[in-house]
């Protein structure tokens, strides 16, 4: 299954994201003869050979389905193997974005992680550039690998276990953009220095928790000779809808009680609709509300961006 190109046919061998909820998601691989269950019950493979990717299928027992997708970094990134902490949506479309990644650009990564960041990185540069993409433990380094050539990756990802702090990159003048997801990135600048190109505006982003991080990263940023230092912190925020009915006076003098209940889903909106039209045959209108969800996700990282200019010919 190719991450970064899309086909409409479910074959046998694909990966395949089996969705449920969106909050339950998962991955596997067609293969005919075997059997997925979950708790809707269960779906043979040999049924899902054929489909169009989007198709949605019951469950033998008729109790629920599933929906099966083609995978995408979006989709990889909310069902990848966690073998480290990984980077989000918000902050990938951010980081993609500031460091004007687009196809045929040339990218240096570390370290690789899960690899969450260098499925969305791979997709964005296709079909010409190229990801070289650097890993210090090398169990993470060889997983990363297997899933890179599995994900039909690997002639656009280079993956190379190296600690890139104690031996640099191993490649100069070469790339449009180094992303550091380092404990010490202030330790690989002068190594990301050397790896940009020269002949044009290089870009830099550095992944950081902590504020410390920071401070030492931008000390050694503009040590080096990098510019437009900047830090940001990607904060989203989920909404969610109530559905409010607006009583009038009438109905407030009579003293009728009136549910202000939030509305979780169309299968219950629709048990809520038609209890209330059981009750009361002289529906209330109402007003779709919306409202930030009670749990945020907070702060992840620290993003600080730099570039580096030209170097000037005489």
């Amino acid at each position: 299954t190719m991450f970064h190109e899309y086909k409409n046919i479910v074959e046998n061998g694909d990966l395949v994201v089996v969705y449920s909820t969106p909050e339950t998601m998962t991955t596997m691989t067609v293969s005919e003869g075997q059997i997925f269950n979950n708790r809707f019950g269960s779906f043979r493979h040999s049924d899902m050979i054929g489909l169009k990717y989007g198709s949605k299928i019951q469950s033998h027992t008729g109790r629920g389905f599933v929906y099966l997708l083609h995978p995408t970094p979006a989709l990889w990134t909310q069902v990848v193997p966690h073998r480290t902490q990984i980077l989000y949506l918000p902050d990938i479309s951010f980081i993609s974005l500031y460091l004007n990644l687009m196809p045929g650009k040339i990218v240096i990564e570390s370290g690789t992680g899960s690899g969450s960041f260098s499925h969305s990185i791979a997709r964005t540069i296709a079909p010409s550039g190229h990801l070289y993409t650097f890993e210090y433990h090398e169990l993470r380094a060889n997983t990363a690998r297997k899933e890179f050539d599995e994900h039909s990756l690997a002639n656009m990802v280079t993956i190379e276990h190296r600690d890139v702090i104690a031996n640099g990159f191993g490649r100069t003048n070469l790339a449009d953009a180094v992303f550091l997801d380092l404990p010490a990135p202030w330790d690989a600048v002068e190594a990301a220095k050397q790896a940009l190109r020269k002949d044009t505006i290089g870009r830099i982003c550095c992944f950081s928790p902590c504020i410390e991080q920071v401070q030492r990263t931008t000390l050694a940023l503009n040590e080096h000779g990098f510019a437009e230092i900047r830090m940001f912190e990607c904060l989203a925020k989920d909404y969610e809808f109530r559905n409010a009915p607006l009583p009038d006076i009438d109905v407030a003098i009579s003293g009728k009680k009136v549910s202000f209940k939030s509305v979780k889903s169309d299968k219950k909106r629709k048990r809520d609709e038609d209890a209330a039209s059981a009750d009361d045959k002289d529906e209330l209108p109402t007003m779709i509300l919306t409202k930030p969800v009670d749990e945020v996700r907070g702060h992840t990282s620290y993003l600080t961006f730099a570039i580096l200019a030209p170097k000037e010919h005489d």
